[in-house]
């Protein structure tokens, strides 16, 4: 009997050391700069800044809060809907959190509103209407669409990724970088445009492809400064390696230089809370546990331990907002 090649592929994985590992003896901070320079290679990133020509599409006044729907250009040629709402009543700076819906039928999902059909069972089903939370916590929501999801690509039936990640791979991009650049030109725009943002509490969380722009955007940019990535934290052994994913996720060559357990070293000292269920069948928890220990050992390396929460769900993929937002809540 042949050997099938995901067989053979893993086990040439499993025998490779990625080679930026941090060995525990260089300087952090240089080896913090390499890492984000070869992350940001691996991405196809920087991609050329623009005018980003800002735009006020709508302004509403709801019971609990204001909402403003405004559009930037992020690329030139290349514009992103975003929502921003603030609480109502409000005094002093508040935090903004950067919402991001998973790999989903678009940000109408975050914002808590169903469009489709199944919409609300996968609001309800997974406390994914992230922005509606995110307003009961006092903090002011940043929601964008990603690249290949709802306005930007997608469908009813879902997202639409693939022919656009491959037609990107083939011009040294990836659909990871391309939903980047969008977070931090949005984030950019955001600060720039609305008042009442304390800027020292920038708070990035998403769930499933929102928690992979949520990992990354956390490793590159520093203005985020904490990070609550779920249901995507994984050794890449045990997720995006071992079974079917939508082609979005990956990232050519990344294994070679990283697992996602040294990524996160690209975040240390910063606060990272890490959701995951403990039956999440794509992001497994053995896989979970695996990389979250590497995780500690270099928070614990630069003496920043109790700057890292792993916090386990009682089900399968999805959010899980009480515990996640009690553990993220301790640092803000």
């Amino acid at each position: 009997m042949y050997k099938m090649p995901l067989a053979y592929n893993r086990e040439k994985t499993a025998e490779i050391i990625p080679s930026m590992r941090w060995d525990g003896l260089e300087n952090f901070t240089t080896w913090q700069n390499k890492g984000r320079a070869k992350l940001t290679e691996l991405l196809g990133l920087p991609f050329n800044k623009c005018d980003d020509k800002f735009k006020i599409i709508l302004q509403e006044n709801k019971e609990t809060f204001t909402e403003t729907r405004f559009e930037f250009q992020s690329e030139e040629g290349f514009f992103v809907p975003c929502h921003f709402w603030s609480p109502k009543n409000a005094s002093g700076l508040l935090p903004l959190v950067i919402c991001l819906q998973g790999h989903s039928k678009g940000m109408h999902i975050s914002l808590g509103r169903p469009k489709f059909p199944g919409d609300e069972e996968t609001i309800n089903g997974g406390d994914r209407d992230f922005a509606v939370r995110v307003i009961k916590e006092g903090y002011c929501a940043l929601i964008m669409e990603q690249r290949c999801f709802g306005e930007l690509g997608g469908t009813e039936k879902g997202p639409d990724c693939n022919v656009s990640t491959m037609a990107a791979l083939l011009i040294g991009r990836t659909t990871i970088g391309e939903r980047v650049w969008d977070l931090q030109r949005a984030l950019d725009v955001t600060l720039n445009q609305f008042k009442g943002i304390d800027k020292n509490k920038i708070i990035c969380m998403g769930n499933s492809g929102g928690g992979t722009t949520t990992f990354f955007a956390s490793c590159l940019d520093l203005k985020i400064n904490y990070s609550m990535p779920s249901s995507y934290f994984c050794s890449f052994d045990d997720c995006i390696g071992a079974m079917h994913h939508c082609t979005c996720n990956f990232v050519p060559n990344i294994r070679l230089y990283f697992d996602m357990g040294d990524m996160a070293g690209l975040i240390a000292p910063r606060p990272l809370v890490i959701i995951s269920g403990k039956d999440d069948n794509i992001f497994p928890l053995p896989g979970v546990e695996k990389a979250f220990k590497e995780a500690q050992r270099m928070y614990a390396g630069v003496g920043a331990a109790d700057n890292l929460k792993l916090v386990i769900g009682s089900g399968g993929h999805r959010f899980y907002a009480d515990p996640g937002w009690k553990a993220m809540n301790k640092f803000i």
